[in-house]
């Protein structure tokens, strides 16, 4: 019997059933933009293999004005309907449906041309929208029309129709961007009007057995926004209007709290789900921060929904299903949700890929093929990039050994794990172990290798890792590295931080937490960042009640900028302004000069002054660990270097795995 019968459960829609109750959410990948349709077919196949019920690709443009940016994927041309037939055709070659999801942009869409319910610029846009007349929402709801027609025609099972997260169709709900007099604005009635003629006029265009799902905002997290009963006013009449399912959608792109980056609780909203499921007959899908298949088993079982949607979790391990349901689920690479390969790629114009699975949106390219020649392979390091070169190069069929001079495995991961907000890097290193056990690696822990061991290997890979770079501080010798406070050193309740890169945030993360983490307290983290409920204020925006902090921190660097400015483009302004919240103080241009009893002296804006502090905690950076790499040069023995081992660049997991793989990949 299947540990996740509910999972795994069928799902009747009337006119299709769905083998299980997994959504594969929309994400966009860029893949469609490189043209490489060969390559978009085999990314959504590959998860169709993995089991998945039914997939949704990324927002596709009804028209030239409704696209994220210049240039984006849509179905507008007889030649991009036989492009996507090759996708479709793939898919179904494999077993599985295909939803394309329709997506106009409105004031979000990065270019000159945007359009909305009003002229009210967008905050993560430069760009001011014009205000469409009749004739302009005409044509709008027209070519969504046209999108869904041409969807069917290139052999779509269904379209998504993109209502939430603060684009098109969700601008005119609202009054926060909707300034209208007319027909399309003042009362709800009139704001509701667009999404529930587009889907009307959807639904009559399509056969009857074409899935029509509507993607509803439950809670908008912006002044302004949608209360809940017109949240429930608009899924009844979007459901009588003829959508299939709803799916949920979490927060505006422009909001400011967070809704899907690691340090959001697991099914941090999947309570709002629950609620408007009581008041629909419709399915209706859960989403944000569903990771694991015993998360979305809790959901389901539960009654909290008829499906749950994964959406970078099929990036982390296309065969999440198929694990799951084979009662493989320690098998299941997770995703950590950390952006840095996913999101922070696509708002960056890079092509998606995925921190704990390297090939993903890579599959046609980057390929672990059988070896021609079975190697003995030495892996020096079992951090992300040993660890991962092991495991590619073990399903590869070469002979694996890992050394590794502590006596866990996992290296900087385990500092990292020790973050609040960063819980997920608990089932990183526990995927990692299982992985390098289930693999037959030979795993020697707490060995110190050196080049007597290697000797005899084919091939051997160096994957050490980095030191602490030397601060040049006078009287450094009193402070603590940053390992040795995320081990737990004591620390007092004054410190300073030097160095705020990525660990410089850390470690100040970890010192005004004082042992708390609101991440896995759902209830702590929105009363944190202030999430209400919609049914009590429009948009579910309440004032923060932060924890206070447990101690006063000082976060400086020398750069002469804002500190911060290098974190993730998605994510850096949640680390930011959660420090804010607990009163760090985060100063740029800052020169040391001396650390001492009395704490620390610095000098900023040209005035020299004392940060009486009991602590000093050095995070000023990194260099590589190339002991070993050179001892074996001088020995003559050949090794790859890899990771921080290579290049020190804070502690950049997605780089050194990356690296790891691609290496492995060419043994």
């Amino acid at each position: 019997m299947t540990p996740f019968p509910h999972l795994l459960a069928p799902l009747d829609l009337g006119h299709v059933t769905l083998k299980n109750r997994v959504l594969m959410g929309s994400m966009h990948t860029g893949l469609e933009e490189t043209g490489d349709w060969n390559r978009v077919a085999e990314f959504y196949a590959t998860r169709v293999r993995g089991g998945v019920g039914l997939m949704v690709t990324g927002g596709m443009a009804p028209n030239r004005e409704g696209g994220v940016f210049p240039g984006a994927a849509g179905l507008f041309t007889p030649a991009d309907i036989e492009n996507h037939r090759i996708v479709t055709d793939r898919v179904h070659q494999a077993g599985g449906l295909i939803a394309m999801q329709i997506l106009h942009a409105g004031r979000y869409a990065y270019g000159k041309d945007c359009v909305s319910a009003s002229a009210v610029k967008s905050p993560i846009s430069p760009f001011v929208p014009r205000e469409l007349d009749e004739d302009g929402i005409e044509k709008q709801i027209a070519d969504i029309v046209a999108a869904a027609l041409r969807a069917q025609e290139a052999g779509y099972d269904g379209v998504e129709i993109m209502g939430s997260e603060g684009y098109f169709l969700n601008q005119f709900l609202v009054t926060h961007v909707n300034r209208r007099t007319d027909r399309w604005g003042g009362t709800y009635e009139n704001r509701m009007r667009l999404p529930v003629e587009v889907v009307r006029r959807v639904r009559a265009a399509v056969r009857p057995d074409f899935i029509l799902i509507y993607r509803i905002s439950l809670i908008d997290l912006v002044p302004d926004g949608s209360t809940w009963d017109e949240v429930v006013q608009l899924a009844q009449a979007v459901q009588a209007a003829g959508a299939s399912i709803l799916n949920t959608g979490i927060g505006w792109h422009e909001a400011r709290v967070p809704t899907i980056a690691t340090s959001v609780p697991r099914a941090g909203f999947a309570h709002l789900t629950a609620r408007l499921r009581g008041e629909v007959t419709i399915p209706v899908i859960a989403s944000n921060r569903i990771n694991a298949p015993d998360v979305a088993e809790g959901i389901l079982a539960s009654g909290g929904a008829d499906m749950v949607s994964m959406a970078r979790p099929f990036l982390a391990d296309p065969d999440f299903v198929a694990k799951a349901a084979a009662g493989r689920a320690d098998e299941i690479a997770p995703c950590i949700a950390c952006n840095q390969a996913c999101l922070d790629h696509t708002f960056s114009g890079r092509l998606t890929s995925c921190l704990v699975n390297p090939q993903a949106c890579h599959e046609t390219v980057l390929r672990y093929e059988p070896a021609g020649r079975i190697k003995s392979v030495a892996v020096v390091g079992a951090g992300p990039a040993g660890m991962m070169a092991a495991l590619v190069a073990a399903r590869r069929g070469h002979r694996v050994v890992i050394f590794d001079r502590s006596p866990r495995l996992g290296g900087q991961l385990n500092l990292a794990r020790r973050v609040p907000g960063k819980e997920e890097f608990d089932g990183l290193v526990a995927w990692f172990a299982a992985s390098v056990a289930k693999a037959g690696i030979d795993l020697r822990l707490g060995v110190q290798a050196d080049v007597a061991d290697l000797r005899g290997f084919d091939e051997v890979i160096v994957a050490t890792g980095v030191l602490p770079r030397d601060a040049g501080i006078a009287g450094q010798e009193l402070a603590l590295g940053y390992a040795e406070v995320l081990r737990g050193a004591a620390v007092g309740a004054r410190v300073a931080v030097i160095g705020a890169g990525g660990i410089g945030f850390d470690v100040a993360e970890f010192l005004v937490a004082g042992g708390h983490s609101a991440t896995i307290d759902a209830a702590l983290w929105r009363r944190e960042w202030g999430v209400g409920d919609p049914a009590d204020v429009a948009g579910g925006l309440v004032a923060p009640a932060p924890v206070p902090a447990a101690r006063q921190v000082w976060l400086l660097q020398r750069k002469p900028e804002k500190p911060g400015r290098g974190l993730g483009k998605t994510t850096g302004w949640i680390h930011r302004a959660a420090l804010q919240a607990k009163g760090v103080k985060m100063w740029g241009g800052v020169s040391y000069r001396e650390i001492s009893a009395r704490g620390l002296r610095i000098e900023r804006g040209g005035v020299e002054e004392w940060l009486e502090v009991d602590q000093v905690v050095l995070c000023a950076g990194q260099i590589p660990d190339r002991g070993l790499a050179d001892r074996l040069a001088a020995a003559g023995i050949a090794a790859h270097v890899i990771g921080g081992a290579d290049v020190a660049a804070e502690l950049d997991a997605k780089r050194a795995i990356d690296q790891g793989a691609r290496l492995a990949a060419g043994l």
